[in-house]
């Protein structure tokens, strides 16, 4: 599925909730939902720096996806990296390069997180757009 779509269909589930609270609970259970990282990737090689709670991520590459996975600490900052998963996940570096994520802003995400949540986010976002680089670039010297 495309990104955009996948985003679409965020935006859809966040306007299904009145108020903050609500929403704040949606992303807890999608955290509570997220598969479980192995534990060989919960060492600070694949620690998120800039993130408040600890975030652990980690990437493969199949045939011409990324598949990610991650946990944290914080089960908000679970659920927040939970949604970023559920869009950036299976798509080819290309398309996790030029996401714009326009679904952050739509559904408020910065707007109603703290400075050090919302900072945490964009260092999640930074830390996939690498991966995805990084892949990119092996790719491209292997052909």
């Amino acid at each position: 599925m495309k990104i955009e779509k996948i985003e679409k269909e965020i935006i859809s589930e966040f306007e299904n909730f009145d108020d903050w609270i609500d929403k704040y609970n949606h992303i807890i259970e999608f955290g509570k939902s997220l598969q479980p990282i192995d534990e060989k990737y919960k060492t600070d090689s694949y620690v998120i720096t800039g993130c408040q709670s600890k975030v652990w991520l980690h990437a493969t590459f199949n045939e011409g996806k990324i598949f990610f996975e991650a946990d944290s600490d914080a089960i908000i900052t679970k659920g927040i990296v939970g949604l970023l998963i559920r869009v950036l996940s299976n798509q080819s570096p290309d398309d996790i390069i030029k996401a714009k994520l326009e679904f952050i802003e739509k559904v408020g995400l910065h707007e109603h997180l703290s400075p050090t949540r919302s900072n945490g986010l964009t260092s999640m976002l930074k830390q996939m757009k690498l991966y995805a680089l990084a892949f990119k670039t092996k790719l491209s010297q292997n052909q």
